[in-house]
């Protein structure tokens, strides 16, 4: 491709987009120029050929890295095969996916529902828990996003459920968070104590027989990558088994790699009654998402109607796309090189940024799961400011690194296939950007 050939197709890529595409959570005069036409494990290219390193696996859910060998082929054969197929057939693909799926599961789940999505699955997920239990709440917390549909954005926390709640039966309570924590905590361990007997009070004060399920993200993923103190979550377990509540663990962000583990809770004295997943199982290559169910709550539908579906629920594509990548994920030690990349280069190198960046208030996180979150003070811990934080965007994109901000925070988050190089490369444009782009703020 020609010079400027490849610079015409970015050029219309952008008029095209900007004549025709409705962007989501976006002002629509607001909207981005750069173009991804293309890409290969943790690196993105425009048609012109300018290459970015991918540090927000662009939602999150890139966990395999961009155009994995074996995920392409698995969709190649597959769409040579069945390019589609409806959800009521037995279809081989579909089988094979859902067997992976619970084989990395605790004992006791056998069953999954597909879905086109993390969203959808949610939605899935809190029908499930209402129809077995007999029961209506939903408690989750504030600091939470668990996707954009009816009952999955008022589940969510932030301030999009606020222009958008129009579901029923749902309420909220604060979740752990040390570093800006509502109990007046200073120590993980007071934080855990203090966010349970928040939970209880909450669970108390709406009576319990009326809650049918507690849904909370593993390790909250948009609202900061908050990592669960210690004692926290099976607490929240042993305060729903009293009352006889469902547990709801959201893996979309956190589950098949992401935290250095094939799921986040592995890493914790918890076991759910349904799990919902997405963006890693498959690196988003097709969409896809879904409910790991437990076998009681699975046994009531053995002879009453569950009454939810899809259109492409196990799709074809997306369910070959699943066998792919979870056999290269496990063959090629993909779980295990984000532990160890996590462990070695990027809490490591967060923690030397942290060192000689006053505006780093914390970096924490695990895996490649890690978040910055900056501040203009670190004794009053006051947000570093949206346009400061823009600022900061538009210098990590000008330096070739594909950023994920959120608020007032740089998330970390590359591939599960990043290496200690690419990560190198990475700090190295943290560095310079956190010493230059914020010069004259304060």
């Amino acid at each position: 491709m020609t010079e400027n050939l490849a610079e015409d197709l970015d050029s219309l890529a952008r008029e095209l987009d900007a004549d025709h595409v409705f962007h989501s959570w976006s002002a629509q005069s607001q909207r981005s120029t750069l173009v991804v036409a293309s890409g290969r494990g943790s690196r993105v290219w425009d048609h012109a050929g300018r290459e970015y390193l991918d540090f927000s696996s662009q939602l999150v859910n890139v966990n395999i890295g961009h155009q994995h060998p074996a995920v392409v082929q698995a969709i190649r054969e597959q769409a040579e095969l069945l390019t589609t197929v409806a959800p009521s057939t037995v279809n081989l693909a579909r089988g094979e996916a859902a067997k992976r799926i619970v084989s990395h599961a605790p004992p006791g789940f056998h069953k999954v529902f597909f879905t086109n999505g993390g969203a959808d699955a949610i939605e899935n997920a809190i029908r499930m828990a209402r129809l077995h239990s007999g029961r209506d709440k939903i408690l989750s917390t504030y600091r939470s996003y668990h996707g954009n549909t009816g009952a999955a954005i008022v589940a969510t926390g932030d301030w999009r459920r606020v222009p958008n709640e129009f579901a029923r039966g749902h309420v909220h309570f604060f979740g752990p968070y040390l570093y800006r924590s509502e109990f007046w905590a200073t120590t993980p361990e007071e934080e855990s104590e203090r966010a349970l007997q928040h939970l209880r009070r909450v669970i108390e004060s709406e009576g319990p027989s009326s809650i049918a399920a507690i849904l909370l993200e593993t390790v909250p993923g948009t609202a900061g990558i908050l990592v669960p103190p210690p004692g926290y979550l099976a607490g929240v377990r042993e305060l729903a088994d009293r009352h006889g509540i469902l547990l709801i663990l959201d893996e979309v962000m956190a589950g098949f790699g992401r935290t250095g583990r094939w799921f986040a809770f592995d890493g914790y004295d918890v076991r759910p009654d349904l799990i919902t997943f997405a963006k890693g199982v498959n690196s988003g290559y097709v969409p896809v998402g879904g409910v790991i169910i437990s076998d009681p709550i699975a046994a009531t539908f053995d002879d009453r109607v569950f009454p939810g579906g899809l259109t492409y629920s196990g799709h074809p594509l997306a369910m070959a796309s699943i066998v792919g990548a979870l056999d290269a994920m496990a063959s090629e030690g993909i779980v295990d090189n984000a532990r160890d990349v996590g462990e070695t280069a990027i809490g490591p190198g967060l923690a030397d940024l942290a060192e000689r960046h006053a505006v780093i208030g914390e970096a924490r996180g695990e895996g490649v799961f890690w978040a910055m979150e900056l501040v203009t003070d670190r004794e009053t811990r006051e947000p570093l400011p949206a346009a400061a934080m823009g600022r900061l965007k538009s210098a990590l994109v000008e330096r070739g690194l594909l950023p994920f901000v959120q608020d007032n925070r740089i998330h970390v988050v590359p591939p599960c296939v990043v290496t200690a190089e690419e990560v190198a490369e990475a700090m190295a444009i943290y560095d310079e950007v956190l010493g230059t782009a914020l010069e004259g703020e304060g």
